[in-house]
């Protein structure tokens, strides 16, 4: 056998590849039970994080930080009624020590006759418990401003259904918002009582000055007319509360045209 010979020059570049798989999306949200059991992860989407406490933020120095209740931000693994601590230029942190409070999603539970704290061992009873879930697609709250449930769009599948739940106000006429594209603004429950707060030595209550802000059903209005003041009476709340639901894109069912389909049917709702 001869000599091997010099390699040869370098082919040119073949044709380009098929495209691979798209990879699977990630994106978590919260589910709240309003009550003392452990809600479920809805249909194709996965949990996370086993039970936890339905958490809504803190104030404290008078300053307010509010959690969105559709982030994982929102369910804390433990409950206790001062879940921070607060530090100075001093090198020093302070623990229970101020008047500060926590704020945490209830249940409907009855409040006691004399509207005293709750005692230690009732708190359980007035929590609202929460998992936190994976969906492939993301997750977003649609409102109808009516008492009809709204359909999710063409390609969407319904996670849940719930009430417009906006903000809150207490102490100080400080606030905790909810976006209203966050599914942590549509609660499936509608609650008298949706939320209490704590202060130093677990003195938990439902207080006099706390308020809760809903969307309001328009379905008598043209939306240019003076609104007619009402006062709803125990009972009839619910007529008047905007209903929700809370929606992600099923990949098996995407409509051909994609995120146009989409706006196409939400100027339907």
């Amino acid at each position: 056998a001869g000599l091997h010979g010099q390699p040869g020059p370098q082919g040119s570049a073949g044709p380009q590849g098929f495209p691979g798989d798209t990879g699977d999306g990630s994106f978590v949200f919260v589910r709240h039970s309003q009550d003392t059991t452990t809600p479920q992860c809805p249909q194709r989407t996965a949990k996370l994080q086993d039970s936890g406490y339905s958490f809504m933020g803190i104030q404290g120095d008078t300053y307010a930080a509010h959690q969105d209740l559709g982030s994982s931000g929102s369910c804390l693994r433990r409950f206790n009624a001062m879940p921070f601590l607060f530090c100075d230029i001093g090198n020093s942190c302070h623990y229970a020590s101020r008047n500060d409070y926590s704020y945490w999603l209830s249940t409907n539970e009855p409040m006691s006759a004399s509207m005293a704290p709750f005692e230690t061992r009732d708190i359980p009873s007035h929590l609202s418990r929460c998992v936190v879930c994976e969906s492939p697609t993301p997750v977003f709250a649609i409102h109808s401003q009516s008492q009809r449930v709204p359909a999710c769009p063409d390609g969407y599948d319904l996670l849940w259904t719930g009430y417009s739940f906006v903000f809150t106000s207490a102490d100080g006429g400080r606030g905790d918002q909810q976006s209203l594209q966050s599914p942590g603004s549509c609660l499936e429950k509608y609650h008298d009582r949706p939320y209490f707060h704590c202060k130093d030595h677990s003195h938990c209550n439902y207080y006099p000055n706390m308020m809760t802000f809903y969307l309001a059903t328009l379905d008598d209005y043209t939306g240019f007319e003076k609104p007619k003041v009402r006062t709803l009476k125990a009972g009839t709340q619910r007529q008047y509360i905007s209903r929700c639901a809370v929606c992600h894109a099923n990949l098996y069912k995407q409509t051909a045209n994609g995120p146009s389909a989409f706006f196409a049917q939400v100027k339907k709702l």
